[in-house]
């Protein structure tokens, strides 16, 4: 009932839904296309992204392997980088291996898109949780207040998504320049990593982009309803 409830709206969606699913394919194809060659040097994953920490004097961050495809990630918390190929001689490992020891060395530089980031991860998480229950039953129940607050719970979280742009273009533009300055790749492999981790950006491009739009379609939606 609360779907039929805002399905004209959710029309807006459309277009963003569209774009994720290109997204998730793009980055699924190319991380697969350049998964099976491997670099010239054949340095492994984990090798280069000790290596690019390394160079910048960030000597305190840990490795552990994650066995998820496509599931690394550099925990701030625990200083933690977490590959899913630390052993993979790959473009692709190598490439994603690289984006994430540039959000290590965000960290320990202080980058100031990273902190706000970190800041408003408890609000967000909170906040995509809660955000559309409070909103739909606030609606269903003619609870003004209950729409105001999921409404403030969710802009929360499309300001995460928003955020996390800047962090996740200024770690690929990290590990791309460490890649070109250490000589680890050569042209043509540095070629493909780019081409890695820009289609890897589309996913967060699509995430902000969807985000956006249902925060006007609950804005709309409430509004048709006052």
């Amino acid at each position: 009932m609360f779907g039929f409830m805002l399905l004209p709206d959710m029309i807006i969606l459309l277009p963003a839904i569209a774009f994720a699913m290109y997204a998730q394919w793009k980055v699924q194809s190319t991380y697969s296309r350049f998964a099976t060659v491997e670099i010239a040097r054949r340095l492994t994953a984990e090798e280069v992204a000790r290596r690019i920490l390394n160079a910048e004097y960030v000597q305190d961050v840990s490795f552990e392997r994650i066995d998820r495809r496509l599931g690394d990630h550099y925990d701030p918390r625990k200083k933690v980088l977490r590959l899913s190929a630390p052993e993979s001689t790959s473009i692709a490992a190598i490439g994603v291996a690289a984006h994430e020891a540039g959000h290590a060395i965000q960290h320990a530089k202080h980058y100031a898109p990273l902190a706000l980031r970190s800041t408003i991860v408890p609000v967000a998480s909170f906040g995509s949780q809660l955000a559309l229950p409070l909103f739909l039953l606030g609606i269903f129940a003619q609870i003004p207040i209950l729409v105001t607050v999921g409404i403030a719970l969710f802009s929360a979280a499309v300001l995460f998504t928003l955020v996390t742009l800047p962090v996740e273009f200024n770690a690929s533009r990290r590990a791309i320049h460490a890649l070109e300055q250490s000589g680890i790749v050569t042209t043509e492999e540095l070629g493909a990593a780019k081409q890695v981790l820009s289609a890897a950006a589309l996913t967060y491009v699509a995430a902000a982009a969807m985000a956006a739009l249902q925060l006007v379609m609950l804005l709309l939606s409430a509004n048709r309803r006052r």
